[in-house]
């Protein structure tokens, strides 16, 4: 480990190349906090399919956005709550998952919810996942990292996660809809995904978990 511990560690990639839990292992090794920030933004999702707000509606998505509290729980036992209510279970749901991108690609939502994640940035040790962390929401974090992976091994990879759960699933559904949301996340006029000049690009691509995390630490040590 060098001398200063990196206070911020910044871990972006596009839908299902694993962020969440990679992000959530290196934050338990290192005793850091962990933010989803994409989980975040499923969470809105939920409130708005949940209140019947029009999803094209952007002023009552953006005052949504705004008006909503949405926190974490890291560690062993992690969980996320909107406005007191324990949610986890309901925001890995197709519904939500097809409706995600709709809501994350409105700039005043977008800009509430970058100030929810900076705020629970600032007391540093923190590991932050999703789309523009290296990039828009802690362009200053000491690690950035760039998670990578083709789109046939990671809508394999969502399809293994949902039929684990006994959940209806078909792969070929999930690779069309993967790869209309990496076009919708590229393409977006606000935050568009793409790795920080500063990044290290780390290839997932037939690798454990623990192995991704290995070669993460690795970096950190370096």
């Amino acid at each position: 480990m060098p001398d200063t511990e990196p206070q911020l560690i910044a871990i972006d990639g596009p839908v299902a190349v694993g962020k969440s839990t990679i992000g959530s292992l290196l934050a338990q090794k290192l005793g850091y906090f962990f933010v989803d920030s994409g989980v975040m933004y499923r969470a809105l999702t939920w409130k708005a399919l949940k209140t019947g707000i029009e999803l094209e509606d952007e002023d009552k998505l953006s005052q949504l956005a705004a008006e909503t509290n949405i926190e974490l729980l890291s560690g062993e036992k992690p969980g996320i709550f909107v406005d007191g209510k324990d949610v986890s279970d309901e925001l890995r749901r197709q519904e939500v998952e097809k409706c995600v991108s709709l809501v994350s690609k409105v700039a005043e939502v977008r800009k509430a919810m970058v100030e929810k994640q900076r705020r629970m940035a600032r007391k540093g040790k923190v590991v932050m996942a999703g789309r523009d962390i290296g990039t828009v929401v802690l362009p200053q974090a000491d690690l950035k990292i760039f998670l990578v992976a083709s789109p046939k091994e990671r809508a394999r990879r969502r399809y293994l996660e949902l039929s684990n759960k006994g959940e209806k699933a078909s792969y070929k559904v999930i690779l069309d809809e993967l790869m209309k949301r990496d076009k919708m996340d590229s393409q977006r006029a606000v935050s568009p995904l793409k790795p920080a000049k500063d990044a290290k690009i780390v290839d997932t691509e037939g690798l454990t978990l623990e192995q991704v995390v290995s070669k993460i630490l690795t970096l950190i040590e370096a």
